[in-house]
């Protein structure tokens, strides 16, 4: 049975001059055909600081985060990563960047023909190398306990709902302790009270875990709940920036359509 039991956690800004820049992304362009979906695309993130980043459909707010896991190939700019410029990596470096990035996808991405407990050992024996029965049982209890689904263990994807399925995806993308979290829409789909409640999650995820992010989103709950900083994406370009309530409380007529 899915569990609500998560706190309501509030938002202390991110001291950003204290902070390391982990990702830094300069001139990024990026074209599909003729149709050019990234024009100029410039952010910093600091370390332990959740971004959100809103847009309509089709604005290229997925295709970023894309671009900085090495997804998609940008036709200008430089993505530096981790103090990495992505675009120079081979392909052994870039496999190697991608242990330290979690990526969560709009539909969770769990493997349907296994259990719960074997999703996440997959992810463990795969990227952390790790092989003792023992130490594996710690970490898949550990880490369902800390998305509130501590009995989930042997279940298949098939018997979770969709706000467990996120839960449990989250799970099996934390399990590795990334340094970054990418999330795609994490709230798509759900009811919502289970969308505020994984907003919550993600919050507490990033007390628990330290872990910097980027949340692609229009879902103004979840904006409002996780966001350490807010930027709004349109016709390709980031058009404006600030906490949820200095964008809330802007004067700019685009800006604030996206608060009525």
């Amino acid at each position: 049975m899915e569990t609500t039991e998560h706190k309501e956690l509030t938002k202390k800004p991110v001291e950003k001059d204290k902070q390391e820049v982990i990702i830094e992304i300069k001139g990024l362009k990026k074209s599909f055909g003729n149709k050019q979906v990234l024009k100029n695309i410039n952010l910093r993130v600091h370390r332990g600081e959740n971004v959100v980043v809103l847009g309509r459909s089709g604005q290229g707010k997925s295709v970023t985060i894309q671009c900085i896991v090495g997804l998609l190939t940008p036709d200008a700019g430089i993505l530096n990563v981790l103090g990495q410029e992505v675009e120079k990596l081979n392909d052994k470096e870039l496999k190697e960047l991608r242990t330290k990035i979690g990526f969560l996808f709009q539909g969770a991405a769990l493997y349907d023909s296994m259990t719960v407990r074997e999703n996440m050992e997959f992810a463990l024996t795969r990227v952390l190398k790790i092989t003792e029965q023992a130490e594996l049982d710690k970490k898949v209890e550990e880490i369902l306990e800390s998305v509130g689904l501590p009995d989930a263990a042997e279940k298949m994807p098939s018997d979770l709902s969709g706000g467990m399925r996120k839960r449990i995806g989250l799970a099996r993308t934390l399990i590795v302790q990334p340094e970054i979290m990418l999330y795609d829409e994490p709230t798509t789909g759900l009811d919502p009270i289970t969308s505020r409640e994984i907003s919550q999650l993600i919050l507490e995820m990033q007390k628990k875990y330290k872990t910097t992010s980027i949340i692609i989103t229009h879902d103004m709950e979840c904006a409002k709940i996780t966001a350490d900083r807010v930027v709004i994406m349109d016709d390709g370009k980031y058009v404006a920036e600030g906490t949820f309530d200095e964008l809330h409380k802007s004067d700019d007529k685009f800006v604030k359509s996206y608060f009525i």
